[in-house]
């Protein structure tokens, strides 16, 4: 198992957490099954950027990006260069330390 702390983000974790996940789930997965309620809105399809997170620690350890997913990411609010779409980024034996961006594109939860 994994170690995930996430770092504290106010609407899906305010607290802050540290969770464990088996290796070969995705970061998303991970959350979800812990509680915390990343949005997914293409239900982990690699179609959206909803999920996107900026992992501070262990970035490397993740699977490789695919094409698709480095297109994607260029639309995400917050782009940083350690940057992930939850739903594509494998876990392996490593640590991560993941930040959840305090925006998302989402028009439908923006009421658009």
């Amino acid at each position: 198992m994994t170690t995930i702390r996430v770092l504290p983000h106010p609407e899906y974790c305010p607290q802050g957490a540290s969770i464990s996940a088996p290796v070969g789930s995705t970061i998303c997965e991970a959350l979800l099954e812990n509680g915390i309620k990343i949005e997914h809105a293409c239900d982990m399809s690699c179609a959206c950027t909803t999920c996107h997170v900026v992992v501070r620690e262990g970035f490397n350890s993740l699977s490789e990006q695919e094409e698709v997913e480095e297109d994607l990411l260029d639309r995400a609010w917050g782009l940083e260069p350690n940057s992930r779409l939850s739903c594509q980024a494998i876990i392996a034996n490593t640590d991560l330390v993941v930040e959840i961006p305090k925006y998302s594109i989402n028009h439908a939860k923006e009421n658009h």
